[in-house]
């Protein structure tokens, strides 16, 4: 990790969610192939999460590959498999010793059988670490996600596990790939794009976003620190009307 200094203070935003953004377009302006600007994105990885728990933030979500990103070219989607791939074999272990546990959120059912396993070992792996939860997102999608959910909660209507009286917020969240996990306090989005791109439909309702003018690859823990300053400015109400 680049010795950076960062700003320590205790922030509000516990769980911090990210879209990583800008990586293809970062290594085409320096005339690189796109995957050199998605290994430089995977190398920022790390700098994020060794700086989170200074930070204060203790969950971690990021977006990685988008129910969408199966549109892009072939060889593309080939080479992000590899570096998924090349990520948890060379990561797992300085994981476990970082004390982070990480879980995947997606339609992993539409992955490779290796990676689906090498997902599953390195979350057996991690499993009762606790001083970050990392959240990676692959193949997923907001939409998506609530389809699955929906999917689940009639199975276990149909199983009498599910009662119509006991749906509530608290249930469907459940039911939901991030559940037992908080929901997001602020999102992130590099690339100067200002969408949320079908990423934590029903978990970011209330989130704070912050939509940044620079790549992902250009995204450091100096830059998280002042996002996290720049959420703890902010009044945030929930309705609500402050005197």
């Amino acid at each position: 990790m680049p010795n950076t200094r960062v700003t320590h203070f205790k922030p509000s935003a516990a769980h911090v969610a990210i879209i990583m953004d800008g990586n293809g377009r970062w290594a085409t302006r320096r005339g690189l192939p796109r995957l050199a600007g998605h290994k430089r994105g995977v190398e920022r990885v790390r700098e994020v999460v060794e700086a989170c728990p200074e930070l204060g933030v203790t969950h971690l979500t990021l977006y990685a590959f988008s129910t969408e990103n199966w549109k892009r070219a072939e060889d593309e989607v080939a080479g992000l498999m590899r570096l998924f791939r090349w990520y948890i074999r060379k990561e797992a272990a300085k994981l476990v010793e970082a004390g982070v546990r990480l879980r995947f959120i997606g339609n992993r059912s539409r992955l490779d059988e290796g990676l689906q396993k090498l997902m599953a070992s390195v979350e057996d792996m991690t499993r009762e670490n606790t001083r970050l939860n990392m959240t990676v997102a692959i193949d997923y999608g907001g939409r998506d996600e609530i389809i699955r959910a929906t999917e689940r909660m009639i199975d276990a209507a149909d199983a009498g596990e599910l009662k119509r009286s006991c749906l509530d917020e608290d249930t469907i969240s459940r039911f939901m790939d991030t559940g037992g996990l908080p929901d997001p306090d602020l999102v992130l989005r590099t690339s100067g794009e200002v969408r949320i791109s079908n990423f934590l439909l029903w978990q970011a309702a209330y989130a704070e976003y912050n939509f940044l003018d620079i790549c992902w690859p250009d995204f450091t823990a100096e830059t998280l620190s002042h996002c996290l300053e720049n959420y703890n400015s902010r009044e945030r109400r929930f309705g609500a009307v402050m005197g």
